[in-house]
């Protein structure tokens, strides 16, 4: 019964915020700051519904004086509301170009600013991924990346795609990895409290000086930290479970 009233809210929620923020879109539209202001609409409420309990650990993330490519795991769509918190300002993010036609959501994260790439044109890709560049460079705004490319569900970090840490090396800009403990599949969506998760940034990797040739090693090093950050933050989310 709780999971169906649950569920109805976040429907409800989907849609108010969504509206919400195709007008905040619509006011100021491509602003680089309305995806983190789209990102708490949609993410602080819903947390409430959920009772979802989220610990961060995010100062790397947020010390930042200059654009970064934000590099997280990604596990499910619910990464909306538990990483929307924690959104930095002028943050935007790469998405599929079909995400344009979702109702309201699709909108409005084109308005935000958002990038939208045709993965199946790879000519256009190409040339998203300059525009990218550009952004880093140029325009005082940061880029967040799911570097795996599609959720993993909870079954562990999957290999990294090139796209993200291209990006950083081409701009010479900074990259942030932002580790998400496993909760996909883990929630508890028909008890009051539906679980707890812990969000934590690693310490920047600079990516000044470094070339295409630095690529696989740039990718391994930053897929083993987030791998080793992931299993300790699940380490400790089951530690206080069981407590």
């Amino acid at each position: 019964m709780l999971f169906l009233a649950r569920m109805l809210l976040m429907g409800l929620h989907f849609i108010i915020a969504g509206v919400l923020g195709l007008l905040l879109g619509l006011c100021r539209p491509f602003n680089p700051d309305n995806s983190r202001l789209c990102a708490r609409l949609y993410s602080l409420p819903a947390l409430c519904m959920l009772r979802l309990r989220i610990k961060t650990e995010v100062g790397s993330l947020f010390g930042q004086d200059r654009p970064c490519v934000v590099v997280a795991n990604h596990q499910s769509n619910y990464d909306l509301y538990v990483l929307g918190r924690v959104v930095p300002p002028r943050t935007v993010s790469i998405g599929k170009k079909s995400l344009k036609w979702v109702p309201f959501f699709g909108q409005l994260y084109w308005l935000a600013g958002n990038v939208l790439i045709d993965r199946g044109n790879a000519r256009k890709a190409k040339q998203a991924m300059l525009e990218t560049t550009d952004t880093l460079q140029n325009r005082d705004t940061s880029i967040w990346v799911f570097a795996e490319g599609t959720r993993n569900l909870g079954k562990g970090l999957l290999p990294f795609k090139k796209g993200a840490f291209q990006m950083a090396i081409a701009a010479g800009v900074p990259i942030i990895p932002v580790c998400v403990s496993t909760y996909a599949g883990r929630l508890k969506l028909n008890s009051w409290s539906s679980g707890k998760v812990m969000i934590r940034s690693l310490p920047a990797i600079p990516t000044l000086g470094l070339t295409l040739d630095d690529l696989p090693q740039l990718m391994e090093r930053c897929h083993q930290m987030m791998r080793e950050c992931i299993e300790q933050l699940d380490q400790a989310v089951n530690a206080k479970a069981s407590a």
